[in-house]
Formats: structure tokens, sequence, C-alpha cells
């Protein structure tokens, strides 16, 4: 496909489609500011490819942009739900939205940047990059990872019926697989790094994951790792440092996810570079190191991707339109 170049100048490019993103163009457009939202997958895609029967932690209320009313059949929201949301709003207000379109590159050209995009060229005066945590998944780093029996992502319980099934991890996303799974019939074998569930799980869950696991109906390892994975078992190191072989068909390696700081550095954001790795930004206006760049979201917490949120970060995207309409 050819690259088309535009020789407009626009004041706003927004890297990324998901919820903040969708709040920054919302602002924009309030402002008469011309932009233009790029996203390298659909409409809120990390959203999309969340588990099919998630539920959210926050409430719909929570969720809301712009002060547009978020209706849902119980207090905490479906994945299907918020998809209805957010789609619903990025329809009605009409925002200028180029989807399956993935930035590969930003380049600072006197007081302006240069986005190329896998489909076009694009000049702004400012950029946005709100493009979340969920593309890289954090590898075990143990051999046998990369075989097809190993997912980092999940999406539903069903393909796994009848099956061995170790989950990794013992967060959000891994305990309401390994529940899901269980109840589809799968045996389930949780492997932890830590002691105990997390504190952090959802309060309405934690009780059902940890009761299941006091009875036996899913097993657990604690203070566990996996060694070697191969195609019919899992090698893991228990608690007192023995290695135990696992029969095993498929390994849900539901270990967390980080921003693409590899992007990040490629613009010329500064990252701090210690166990965070959070990125430089200015806390009232939200710009980087980058004059005119600036970013919005869940990226903004570097690798602390639990201190961020859609409830906490919706006001990213009035404070960087004020502070660009202001320019």
């Amino acid at each position: 496909m050819p690259i088309l170049k535009s020789d407009i100048l626009l004041d706003v490019v927004i890297v990324g489609a998901g919820p903040i993103g969708i709040a920054c163009a919302i602002e924009a457009q309030k402002r008469n500011l011309t932009y233009k939202v790029i996203e390298k997958g659909p409409l809120v895609n990390s959203l999309y490819h969340y588990p099919t029967n998630m539920t959210f932690f926050s409430s719909s209320e929570k969720l809301e942009i712009d002060q547009i009313p978020f209706i849902s059949k119980n207090a905490k929201p479906s994945k299907a739900e918020a998809l209805e949301y957010y789609r619903r709003i990025a329809t009605s207000k009409n925002l200028d939205i180029h989807l399956f379109e993935e930035v590969n590159h930003i380049e600072k050209e006197d007081n302006s940047y240069t986005i190329t995009t896998s489909k076009s060229n694009y000049k702004s005066k400012n950029v946005v990059v709100a493009t979340g945590f969920y593309d890289i998944p954090n590898y075990m780093n143990v051999k046998g990872e990369d075989l097809p029996k190993v997912f980092h992502y999940y999406k539903d319980p069903h393909y796994f019926a009848n099956q061995e099934v170790i989950v990794v991890g013992a967060s959000n996303s891994s305990v309401d697989a390994a529940l899901e799974v269980y109840r589809k019939g799968g045996n389930v074998t949780m492997i932890v790094r830590g002691k105990q569930i997390g504190e952090r799980v959802k309060y309405w869950v934690r009780p059902d994951i940890i009761n299941r696991i006091e009875e036996g109906s899913i097993k657990a390892f604690f203070n566990a790792n996996i060694t070697e994975i191969r195609q019919d078992e899992v090698d893991i190191k228990d608690e007192n440092g023995q290695i135990k072989t696992l029969a095993n068909n498929f390994v849900l390696a539901l270990t967390g996810y980080r921003p693409n700081f590899t992007f990040l550095k490629k613009i010329g954001i500064t990252i701090q570079e210690d166990n965070h790795n959070i990125p430089q930004y200015n806390k009232q206006t939200m710009e980087t190191n980058l004059k005119g760049v600036y970013l919005a979201g869940v990226i903004c917490g570097g690798l602390e991707t639990h201190k961020w949120f859609i409830e906490n970060s919706r006001i990213h995207a009035k404070m960087i339109m004020e502070n660009i309409a202001a320019k």
C-alpha cells in the first residue's frame, strides 16, 4: 500500500484510540483544535483483547468520559458493555479516528512533528501518546515458553475444557482465568511467585479463589516458578527449591504487560532507568521532556501499571488540551 502524505499542519495527533485517547479527541474537538487519532487496531484495541467474560473493577460511572452516562446492567460493567459505550461515543461525536493504522515513527522537524504510519504521513504541532501497556507481555524467559501451548493472553475458557491447564500468576487476570477454566471443566494448577493470592484481586473474587484452593478444586503452588515447559509437561521449582514435573496441555502465562518503552525512547522521551521505568513528564501539563509531546493514561506509570486506570487518568485529556490550546 502506498504511503500517502498530508501537508496539513494539525494542532495535535493522538496515538491510541483507547478510552483516554477518545477523551483527548473530545477535548480537542471542544477547543476547535485540528486533530487526528491514530490506532493500530480496532477501536479501544486493548479492551477488545480483554477476556470475553471480564468484569471491570471500576463501577460504570468511573469509566465515563465527558460526563456521558455509562448505563450498565450491573454496578460493575462487562467488557461487552464497555465496547458498546466507547463505540457509541466515537460515532456519535464523529471523532476523526483512523483505525488499523500503526504509527511507526515520530520525528521532530523545526516547530512540528512528522508522524509516519503504515498508511500515511502527518504533520502536527503536538503529539499525545496514549498507547496504554497491554501490547507487550512480561515474559518468564524459560525454555519452552515459545511453544504453541503457551498463551500470554486469555480470551475464553471453553478452549481449555477437559485439559491440564497451568495458570501463572495471582493477579486479577490470572485469578479470573483460573476460576473460569475450572468451572468449564479444566483441571487447573496455579503457579504463584508470591506467598498468597494478590491483595489487589477484585474483592468479590478473592474469597472465591482462596476457597477453591483450600478445598482442593484448584491446585496451587506458592513461592514457586516454572523452570521449563515441554509439549506434555512442565517443570516447576516449589517453595522448598525442589523440581516437580506436572502433566500439562496448556500454560496461561498471565504475568502482566508493559508499555512499549522502545517506542518512547525512539521518539526521544526520557525514561527513568530503575525498577519502575516511569517516563518523564510534567504532572501539571502531562508534557514530556520533548516540547509538544504529551503522555496520557496508564502509560504514565511505566512498569507500575497498577497506578493509573481509566477512572483516574481521564483528567489527562483536559489537562493536555488546555495546555495545547493555551499555546
